[in-house]
Protein backbone atom coordinates (compact mmCIF):
# COMPACT_ATOMS: atom_id res chain seq x y z
CA UNK A 1 0.00 0.00 0.00
CA UNK A 2 1.30 3.45 -0.93
CA UNK A 3 0.07 7.03 -1.13
CA UNK A 4 -0.75 6.74 -4.83
CA UNK A 5 -3.10 3.83 -4.11
CA UNK A 6 -4.83 5.95 -1.48
CA UNK A 7 -5.16 8.82 -3.98
CA UNK A 8 -6.92 6.48 -6.41
CA UNK A 9 -9.20 5.25 -3.62
CA UNK A 10 -10.15 8.78 -2.57
CA UNK A 11 -10.65 9.90 -6.19
CA UNK A 12 -13.06 7.06 -7.00
CA UNK A 13 -14.92 7.66 -3.72
CA UNK A 14 -15.31 11.34 -4.61
CA UNK A 15 -16.50 10.73 -8.19
CA UNK A 16 -18.14 7.28 -7.85
CA UNK A 17 -16.94 6.78 -11.42
CA UNK A 18 -13.71 5.06 -12.45
CA UNK A 19 -13.33 6.99 -15.71
CA UNK A 20 -13.69 10.38 -14.07
CA UNK A 21 -11.37 9.39 -11.23
CA UNK A 22 -8.73 8.19 -13.71
CA UNK A 23 -8.92 11.48 -15.63
CA UNK A 24 -8.60 13.43 -12.37
CA UNK A 25 -5.51 11.37 -11.43
CA UNK A 26 -4.04 11.65 -14.96
CA UNK A 27 -3.81 7.87 -15.46
CA UNK A 28 -5.62 5.37 -17.66
CA UNK A 29 -8.71 3.70 -16.28
CA UNK A 30 -7.16 0.19 -16.46
CA UNK A 31 -4.17 1.42 -14.44
CA UNK A 32 -6.38 2.93 -11.76
CA UNK A 33 -8.68 -0.11 -11.61
CA UNK A 34 -5.72 -2.48 -11.41
CA UNK A 35 -4.06 -0.59 -8.58
CA UNK A 36 -7.32 -0.46 -6.62
CA UNK A 37 -7.76 -4.22 -6.97
CA UNK A 38 -4.21 -4.69 -5.65
CA UNK A 39 -5.05 -2.39 -2.73
CA UNK A 40 -8.14 -4.45 -1.97
CA UNK A 41 -6.07 -7.64 -2.09
CA UNK A 42 -3.47 -6.11 0.24
CA UNK A 43 -6.13 -5.02 2.73
CA UNK A 44 -8.24 -8.16 2.32
CA UNK A 45 -11.45 -6.18 1.81
CA UNK A 46 -13.64 -4.96 -1.03
CA UNK A 47 -13.73 -1.15 -1.15
CA UNK A 48 -16.28 -0.65 -3.95
CA UNK A 49 -19.34 -2.40 -5.30
CA UNK A 50 -18.98 -2.32 -9.10
CA UNK A 51 -21.76 -2.84 -11.64
CA UNK A 52 -22.21 -1.70 -15.24
CA UNK A 53 -24.43 1.14 -14.05
CA UNK A 54 -23.00 2.36 -10.78
CA UNK A 55 -20.10 2.40 -8.35
CA UNK A 56 -20.73 2.53 -4.60
CA UNK A 57 -18.58 2.34 -1.49
CA UNK A 58 -18.93 -0.80 0.58
CA UNK A 59 -19.52 -0.37 4.33
CA UNK A 60 -15.85 -1.07 5.07
CA UNK A 61 -14.84 1.29 2.26
CA UNK A 62 -16.86 4.05 3.92
CA UNK A 63 -15.11 3.33 7.22
CA UNK A 64 -11.64 3.46 5.67
CA UNK A 65 -12.23 6.55 3.49
CA UNK A 66 -11.73 9.26 6.17
CA UNK A 67 -8.50 7.58 7.27
CA UNK A 68 -7.24 7.50 3.68
CA UNK A 69 -8.04 11.19 3.30
CA UNK A 70 -6.27 11.96 6.56
CA UNK A 71 -3.16 10.06 5.44
CA UNK A 72 -3.06 12.05 2.19
CA UNK A 73 -3.60 15.30 4.05
CA UNK A 74 -0.72 14.56 6.40
CA UNK A 75 1.53 13.70 3.45
CA UNK A 76 0.66 17.04 1.84
CA UNK A 77 1.37 18.86 5.08
CA UNK A 78 4.81 17.26 5.19
CA UNK A 79 5.51 18.32 1.60
CA UNK A 80 4.16 21.85 2.11
CA UNK A 81 6.07 22.36 5.34
CA UNK A 82 9.29 21.23 3.67
CA UNK A 83 8.68 23.61 0.74
CA UNK A 84 7.74 26.46 3.08
CA UNK A 85 11.02 26.07 4.94
CA UNK A 86 12.83 27.00 1.73
CA UNK A 87 10.59 29.67 0.20
CA UNK A 88 6.85 29.97 0.97
CA UNK A 89 6.45 32.34 -1.98
CA UNK A 90 7.58 29.82 -4.58
CA UNK A 91 6.03 26.72 -6.07
CA UNK A 92 2.41 25.87 -6.82
CA UNK A 93 -0.60 27.55 -5.21
CA UNK A 94 -4.00 26.09 -6.11
CA UNK A 95 -6.68 28.79 -6.03
CA UNK A 96 -10.41 28.34 -6.62
CA UNK A 97 -12.69 31.16 -7.77
CA UNK A 98 -16.45 31.51 -8.31
CA UNK A 99 -17.80 32.00 -11.89
CA UNK A 100 -19.33 35.43 -11.21
CA UNK A 101 -15.91 36.74 -10.18
CA UNK A 102 -13.39 34.86 -12.32
CA UNK A 103 -13.90 36.56 -15.74
CA UNK A 104 -13.61 40.04 -14.21
CA UNK A 105 -10.99 39.67 -11.47
CA UNK A 106 -8.57 37.22 -13.08
CA UNK A 107 -7.50 39.55 -15.95
CA UNK A 108 -6.81 42.31 -13.39
CA UNK A 109 -4.99 40.11 -10.91
CA UNK A 110 -2.90 37.38 -12.56
CA UNK A 111 -0.50 39.67 -14.43
CA UNK A 112 0.42 41.79 -11.39
CA UNK A 113 0.58 38.61 -9.29
CA UNK A 114 3.12 37.04 -11.62
CA UNK A 115 5.13 40.26 -11.75
CA UNK A 116 5.21 40.64 -7.96
CA UNK A 117 5.85 36.95 -7.19
CA UNK A 118 7.44 35.32 -10.27
CA UNK A 119 8.30 32.11 -8.41
CA UNK A 120 4.72 31.54 -7.24
CA UNK A 121 2.74 29.57 -9.82
CA UNK A 122 -1.03 30.02 -9.55
CA UNK A 123 -3.25 27.12 -10.64
CA UNK A 124 -6.87 28.25 -11.03
CA UNK A 125 -10.05 26.22 -10.63
CA UNK A 126 -13.48 27.75 -11.33
CA UNK A 127 -16.57 26.31 -9.66
CA UNK A 128 -19.53 27.15 -7.42
CA UNK A 129 -18.95 28.15 -3.80
CA UNK A 130 -19.97 24.89 -2.10
CA UNK A 131 -17.81 22.80 -4.43
CA UNK A 132 -14.80 25.08 -3.95
CA UNK A 133 -15.07 25.00 -0.16
CA UNK A 134 -15.30 21.22 -0.19
CA UNK A 135 -12.21 21.00 -2.40
CA UNK A 136 -10.46 23.33 0.05
CA UNK A 137 -11.38 21.09 2.99
CA UNK A 138 -10.25 18.03 1.01
CA UNK A 139 -6.84 19.67 0.37
CA UNK A 140 -7.44 19.73 -3.37
CA UNK A 141 -7.24 23.54 -3.26
CA UNK A 142 -5.10 25.80 -1.10
CA UNK A 143 -7.33 28.90 -1.12
CA UNK A 144 -10.61 30.05 -2.67
CA UNK A 145 -12.02 33.41 -3.74
CA UNK A 146 -15.71 33.49 -2.83
CA UNK A 147 -18.42 35.99 -1.95
CA UNK A 148 -20.20 34.28 0.92
CA UNK A 149 -19.40 33.69 4.56
CA UNK A 150 -18.46 30.38 6.16
CA UNK A 151 -18.21 30.02 9.94
CA UNK A 152 -16.03 26.90 9.87
CA UNK A 153 -13.40 27.43 12.57
CA UNK A 154 -10.95 25.27 10.63
CA UNK A 155 -10.92 27.88 7.86
CA UNK A 156 -9.22 31.26 7.82
CA UNK A 157 -11.08 34.07 6.05
CA UNK A 158 -9.52 37.28 4.70
CA UNK A 159 -12.02 39.97 3.61
CA UNK A 160 -10.73 41.60 0.41
CA UNK A 161 -13.24 44.20 -0.79
CA UNK A 162 -16.90 45.15 -0.83
CA UNK A 163 -18.35 45.00 -4.33
CA UNK A 164 -21.54 47.03 -4.88
CA UNK A 165 -24.35 45.77 -7.10
CA UNK A 166 -25.91 47.91 -9.81
CA UNK A 167 -29.32 47.52 -11.40
CA UNK A 168 -29.08 46.28 -14.99
CA UNK A 169 -32.12 47.32 -17.03
CA UNK A 170 -33.07 46.83 -20.67
CA UNK A 171 -32.95 50.12 -22.59
CA UNK A 172 -36.27 51.92 -22.26
CA UNK A 173 -37.31 50.14 -19.06
CA UNK A 174 -39.67 52.13 -16.82
CA UNK A 175 -36.97 52.46 -14.14
CA UNK A 176 -34.45 53.95 -16.56
CA UNK A 177 -36.04 57.36 -15.96
CA UNK A 178 -34.90 57.48 -12.32
CA UNK A 179 -31.39 58.30 -11.14
CA UNK A 180 -31.27 55.75 -8.32
CA UNK A 181 -33.24 52.51 -8.30
CA UNK A 182 -34.79 51.07 -5.14
CA UNK A 183 -34.06 47.36 -4.84
CA UNK A 184 -37.69 46.55 -4.09
CA UNK A 185 -38.77 48.16 -7.37
CA UNK A 186 -36.93 45.40 -9.24
CA UNK A 187 -39.14 42.73 -7.68
CA UNK A 188 -41.67 42.25 -10.51
CA UNK A 189 -39.16 41.08 -13.14
CA UNK A 190 -35.86 40.30 -11.41
CA UNK A 191 -33.86 37.52 -13.10
CA UNK A 192 -31.24 35.55 -11.20
CA UNK A 193 -28.58 32.94 -11.87
CA UNK A 194 -29.39 29.27 -11.47
CA UNK A 195 -29.51 27.64 -8.04
CA UNK A 196 -26.09 27.13 -6.51
CA UNK A 197 -24.72 30.55 -7.41
CA UNK A 198 -24.38 32.73 -4.31
CA UNK A 199 -25.17 35.77 -6.50
CA UNK A 200 -28.69 34.39 -7.05
CA UNK A 201 -29.41 34.27 -3.32
CA UNK A 202 -27.82 37.70 -2.78
CA UNK A 203 -29.89 39.26 -5.58
CA UNK A 204 -33.17 37.84 -4.30
CA UNK A 205 -32.30 38.83 -0.75
CA UNK A 206 -31.51 42.40 -1.80
CA UNK A 207 -34.82 42.74 -3.63
CA UNK A 208 -36.89 41.16 -0.86
CA UNK A 209 -37.76 38.02 -2.80
CA UNK A 210 -35.67 35.38 -1.06
CA UNK A 211 -38.57 33.97 0.99
CA UNK A 212 -40.90 34.16 -1.99
CA UNK A 213 -38.46 32.18 -4.09
CA UNK A 214 -38.55 29.33 -1.55
CA UNK A 215 -42.28 28.88 -2.12
CA UNK A 216 -42.71 29.90 -5.77
CA UNK A 217 -41.51 27.41 -8.36
CA UNK A 218 -42.29 29.85 -11.20
CA UNK A 219 -39.96 32.62 -10.05
CA UNK A 220 -36.98 33.13 -12.35
CA UNK A 221 -37.93 30.58 -15.04
CA UNK A 222 -35.29 32.20 -17.28
CA UNK A 223 -32.48 31.44 -14.83
CA UNK A 224 -29.05 31.35 -16.48
CA UNK A 225 -25.89 29.51 -15.52
CA UNK A 226 -23.56 32.43 -16.33
CA UNK A 227 -23.67 36.16 -15.72
CA UNK A 228 -22.96 36.74 -19.41
CA UNK A 229 -26.10 34.83 -20.42
CA UNK A 230 -28.12 36.60 -17.74
CA UNK A 231 -27.12 40.02 -19.09
CA UNK A 232 -28.05 38.93 -22.61
CA UNK A 233 -31.51 37.98 -21.35
CA UNK A 234 -31.92 41.38 -19.72
CA UNK A 235 -30.71 43.12 -22.87
CA UNK A 236 -33.32 41.18 -24.84
CA UNK A 237 -36.04 42.62 -22.58
CA UNK A 238 -36.81 39.56 -20.47
CA UNK A 239 -36.37 41.33 -17.14
CA UNK A 240 -33.87 43.10 -14.88
CA UNK A 241 -31.02 41.89 -12.71
CA UNK A 242 -28.28 42.96 -10.33
CA UNK A 243 -24.73 43.04 -11.63
CA UNK A 244 -21.54 43.19 -9.51
CA UNK A 245 -19.44 46.31 -10.07
CA UNK A 246 -16.43 44.49 -11.55
CA UNK A 247 -18.66 42.96 -14.22
CA UNK A 248 -20.06 46.26 -15.47
CA UNK A 249 -17.43 46.45 -18.21
CA UNK A 250 -19.18 43.54 -19.95
CA UNK A 251 -22.42 45.52 -20.23
CA UNK A 252 -21.26 47.50 -23.29
CA UNK A 253 -23.19 46.93 -26.51
CA UNK A 254 -25.86 44.81 -24.85
CA UNK A 255 -28.79 47.24 -25.03
CA UNK A 256 -28.55 47.71 -21.26
CA UNK A 257 -28.56 50.56 -18.78
CA UNK A 258 -26.93 50.55 -15.33
CA UNK A 259 -28.31 52.38 -12.32
CA UNK A 260 -27.01 52.70 -8.74
CA UNK A 261 -29.13 51.15 -5.98
CA UNK A 262 -30.74 53.16 -3.20
CA UNK A 263 -30.13 50.46 -0.56
CA UNK A 264 -26.47 49.97 -1.39
CA UNK A 265 -26.78 46.22 -1.95
CA UNK A 266 -23.35 44.62 -2.24
CA UNK A 267 -21.31 41.48 -1.64
CA UNK A 268 -18.02 41.01 0.20
CA UNK A 269 -15.36 39.12 -1.71
CA UNK A 270 -13.18 37.01 0.57
CA UNK A 271 -10.13 34.80 0.33
CA UNK A 272 -10.55 31.59 2.33
CA UNK A 273 -7.85 29.08 3.22
CA UNK A 274 -7.37 26.36 5.81
CA UNK A 275 -6.24 27.65 9.19
CA UNK A 276 -3.50 25.01 9.16
CA UNK A 277 -2.23 25.72 5.63
CA UNK A 278 1.57 25.81 6.10
CA UNK A 279 2.25 28.62 3.61
CA UNK A 280 0.12 31.53 4.87
CA UNK A 281 2.61 33.95 3.30
CA UNK A 282 1.54 32.79 -0.17
CA UNK A 283 -2.15 33.29 0.62
CA UNK A 284 -1.42 36.72 2.12
CA UNK A 285 0.44 37.63 -1.08
CA UNK A 286 -2.68 36.82 -3.12
CA UNK A 287 -4.79 38.96 -0.79
CA UNK A 288 -2.36 41.90 -1.05
CA UNK A 289 -2.31 41.88 -4.85
CA UNK A 290 -6.08 41.45 -5.21
CA UNK A 291 -6.71 44.40 -2.91
CA UNK A 292 -4.24 46.53 -4.86
CA UNK A 293 -5.60 45.79 -8.34
CA UNK A 294 -9.22 46.28 -7.28
CA UNK A 295 -8.58 49.54 -5.42
CA UNK A 296 -10.36 52.39 -7.17
CA UNK A 297 -12.38 50.05 -9.41
CA UNK A 298 -15.10 49.30 -6.84
CA UNK A 299 -16.34 51.15 -3.79
CA UNK A 300 -15.26 49.56 -0.54
CA UNK A 301 -12.02 48.16 -1.94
Amino acid sequence: MNLQDLRYFVAVAANLHFGKAAAECHVSQPTLSGQLRKLEETLGVVLFERTNKRVALTPVGSQLLPHARKALEEALVIQDMAAASHDPLSGKLRVGIIPTLAPYLVPLWLGPMKQAYPSLHIELWEDLTDALLQMLRDHRLDAVLVASEDEDKELRTIPLFREPFLAALPTGHALSRVEVVREEDLQPDILVLAEGHCLARQSLEACGRLEENKHNAHLGQLQATSLDTLLNLVGAGYGTTLVPALATGSVCQRNLELKPLAGGASRTVQLVTRATFPRPQAVDAVATVVKRVVEGKVMGA
